[in-house]
């Protein structure tokens, strides 16, 4: 673990405790929940599938995704977060399996997942590219990617809590814009692109926001295509 990721992971981990008092992380107002409800639902697929949840925190997203019948692994760095995540399911009488890990590399070995959904974490990698990279290569044929993002200055993201020495140097610190997330995003993965503008429902953020937030989803219906040997020349 380098350096910086080492802070990064003490930074999430003290986290932690207030994590869920932010509506987007805790998603305790009805309204907040069922906007994010909402959106799962449609950004899933209609069949319950494996899930990875990649910087999962105190797993609301994964929370979501359970309720909807998807069978979800968790994956982060702090180990706080991993036990709340874990508190929350107990608490809701789900299965769901949480890891601690690193985002770069998530600890799922050869597993493949039918979707792989990130919110809000490139911004903290050092290297968001090779990620994607991995990510990507979790998927299996067919497999959805859905990742949910934004351009936000620091202070929105981290309150009065000054982020890590360091994170100057990340390459995505302050979020990425929806068009060069996608240009970053399409060499890797072959299929539907939709980038889903976020910025303009106030109940997903528990109030209104000005700054870029979208979400990222990547169909990878080509390659399915292929594998099933079904693609022939002409189609």
């Amino acid at each position: 673990m380098t350096d910086i990721t080492a802070s990064i992971a003490a930074y999430w981990d003290a986290a932690a405790s207030s994590f869920d008092d932010e509506p987007d992380h805790g998603l305790r107002a009805a309204s907040t929940r069922a906007a994010w409800a909402r959106l799962v639902r449609r950004w899933m697929p209609s069949e319950p599938v494996d899930v990875l949840d990649i910087g999962s925190g105190t797993g609301s997203m994964s929370l979501l995704l359970a309720e909807s019948g998807h069978r979800v692994t968790g994956v982060d760095l702090a180990p706080r977060m991993v036990d709340r995540a874990r508190a929350k399911f107990a608490a809701a009488g789900l299965a769901g399996r949480f890891l601690v890990g690193d985002a770069m590399e998530p600890p799922t070995g050869e597993e493949r997942f039918g979707a792989v959904l990130c919110r809000h974490l490139v911004w903290t990698l050092p290297d968001p590219e090779a990620a994607l990279r991995d990510w990507v290569g979790r998927l299996r044929p067919g497999g959805r990617l859905v990742l949910i993002e934004g351009r936000w200055r620091e202070a929105d993201r981290n309150g009065d809590m000054p982020y890590v020495t360091g994170a100057e140097t990340l390459p995505w610190n302050g979020g990425i814009g929806a068009e060069n997330l996608a240009a970053m995003v399409r060499p890797l993965v072959r299929g539907e692109l939709h980038i889903e503008p976020l910025g303009a429902e106030p109940d997903l953020w528990g109030g209104p926001v000005a700054d870029e937030r979208y979400a990222l989803v990547f169909d990878t219906w080509a390659e399915a295509l292929e594998s099933d040997g079904d693609v022939r020349a002409g189609d």
